[in-house]
């Protein structure tokens, strides 16, 4: 059975701080990972994080996930999640990999094999 609440590219929404942050009101949680989040080139405030999670029609963004460009591919496939995209394993998709590491392929191949 799918995880709930993942994100096109396969992470889990559940597991993300800024959704946590914004489904259950937590400033401590927005201001650690604003800390964490946060670099010389890229700087990350407590306010920026809110998030209804990446596939949300309507509902609130992190200004990261409105540039993502896996979700904007996503988004205008009108796909669940990038395992049901025919074109699974794009360049866009590999990209993202790359800086996240393997646990969202992971979670991606696994619907793959359900499908």
């Amino acid at each position: 059975m799918p995880e709930p609440l993942l994100a096109y590219c396969g992470l889990s929404c559940a597991k993300c701080p800024a959704y946590v942050a914004t489904q259950t009101d937590d400033q401590a949680l927005r201001i650690k990972t604003a800390q964490e989040w946060s670099s010389e080139e890229f700087s990350v405030s407590p306010d920026d994080l809110v998030c209804d999670g990446c596939t949300t029609a309507a509902g609130k963004l992190w200004t990261w996930c409105t540039q993502c460009a896996v979700r904007v591919c996503a988004s205008k496939r009108q796909v669940a999640t990038c395992a049901t995209c025919p074109d699974y394993g794009c360049e866009t998709l590999e990209s993202f990999f790359q800086m996240a590491g393997d646990e969202a392929r992971r979670r991606l191949e696994a619907l793959r094999l359900t499908a």
